[in-house]
């Protein structure tokens, strides 16, 4: 009988070293060890406050963790201590990676910074993720997401004009970081097989949310154009909105296309606005957006949203209902895809969100679950760094790994 060898994740053999808290250099950590990075989340001893935060489960512990700390083994150590700097140099100067999203100056502070480790680690990819990033006048601010979504240009042009700007309900300029957090690290391992050397990867939040601003930037300097709030729709881009059904229920249409919105006008009625020269590109669509809008709108309104998606769908349409988490587990597509992964928290199923890219031939994979807090601390403390049992009770009596 021929056995199948097991599956090779893309970062296997790669040791990471993840510190800091809550979600930026986390989820940084996270993707990484969902497609096979050996990632050592290294916490203080009660723990990433992020284990408290939002809905808990029966032990105490947000759900969200479960999720966050998927694939990572967990070590407890208080980095104010010289016994815990040390144990953690030790782990650093093994690594392969380090993630940290301290305020800048901090990881010097404790004499952890980059440059210590140009010796016993030349190797080293140090992954730095903050608010401002670590040079230039604002390095030492505190760097919310929040508040770097607003400077870094995302809040501006997010929300209806003359109101507040609008935040999504995420923390999106924390996820954003850590994406390119995630690829930086990429870049720098892949770099490191021609010359052997590490380098570090300087992440800011605002800079994150900055890069996804198409042509904000150039459309100023060019035109002097401002981009402005534009509600649901884009500007430029017609037509392109959220509309109200009669069931209440809301749909996105996107029609902008020349030849979809041909389509899209003849299937909610109009064909005179098909047909109309002064709408056959998006230059003339732009001009005539209200009353497009109009009469988009006020088709929506007639019907029920299944119906609406329903003739969209025949007439090859771009269109889609607006979901809460409630649909998209129902969604037959999503379940097709396998977006949802089932793990077990005290013989209890609990679904979290699988992660993509989807790799066809070496996807992730959730090993496990976001475990309990120092659950790893003998495994890396005795077994990896040699601390005697001695040595690991003491440190547990004084509070050093909780």
């Amino acid at each position: 009988m021929s056995h199948t060898a097991p599956r090779r994740l893309p970062l296997e053999g790669v040791r990471v070293v993840e510190l800091g808290q809550l979600l930026a250099g986390p989820f940084t950590g996270t993707l990484l060890a969902y497609f096979g990075a050996d990632v050592v989340k290294v916490e203080p001893p009660g723990g990433d406050p992020i284990r408290g935060w939002r809905k808990l489960d029966d032990d105490g512990t947000s759900f969200w963790w479960r999720s966050l700390g998927r694939n990572k083994k967990s070590v407890t150590l208080d980095l104010k201590t010289d016994q815990g700097k040390a144990l953690v140099r030790k782990m650093m100067t093994k690594a392969d990676v380090v993630i940290e999203n301290f305020r800048p100056g901090t990881m010097e502070n404790w004499g952890l910074g980059p440059d210590s480790f140009s010796e016993d680690n030349p190797g080293l990819v140090y992954t730095r993720i903050s608010g401002y990033g670590q040079t230039g006048p604002y390095a030492s601010k505190p760097g919310y997401a929040s508040v770097c979504e607003g400077i870094g240009g995302m809040r501006y042009v997010n929300g209806f004009p003359g109101e507040r700007p609008v935040r999504p309900n995420l923390s999106l300029g924390d996820t954003i970081a850590a994406l390119h957090a995630a690829l930086g690290i990429l870049l720098a391992l892949f770099e490191r097989q021609a010359s052997d050397k590490g380098q570090v990867v300087d992440v800011a939040l605002y800079e994150s949310v900055f890069n996804l601003l198409e042509g904000v930037i150039p459309e100023f300097d060019g035109a002097g154009v401002i981009r402005e709030p534009s509600g649901s729709t884009v500007t430029g881009i017609v037509p392109t909105n959220t509309y109200r059904c009669a069931d209440r229920k809301f749909v996105v249409i996107g029609g902008n296309g020349d030849s979809i919105f041909k389509r899209l006008m003849v299937a909610a009625g109009r064909p005179d606005m098909a047909e109309n020269p002064d709408m056959a590109t998006n230059a003339g669509r732009v001009e005539n957006e209200a009353a497009i809008d109009d009469a988009l709108d006020s088709w929506c309104r007639s019907l029920p949203s299944d119906d609406i998606l329903s003739i969209l769908e025949d007439a090859r349409v771009p269109s889609g209902p607006i979901y809460s988490v409630a649909d998209m587990m129902q969604d037959p597509h999503f379940q097709a895809r396998g977006l949802f992964q089932q793990v077990e928290i005290n013989g209890k199923p609990l679904k979290i969100p699988a992660i993509t890219p989807r790799l066809v031939e070496t996807p992730g994979e959730t090993r496990w679950p976001g475990g309990d807090v120092g659950s790893h601390n003998q495994q890396i403390l005795q077994e990896e760094l040699g601390l005697s049992a001695e040595e690991f009770a003491q440190l547990r009596q004084d509070g050093i790994i909780g």
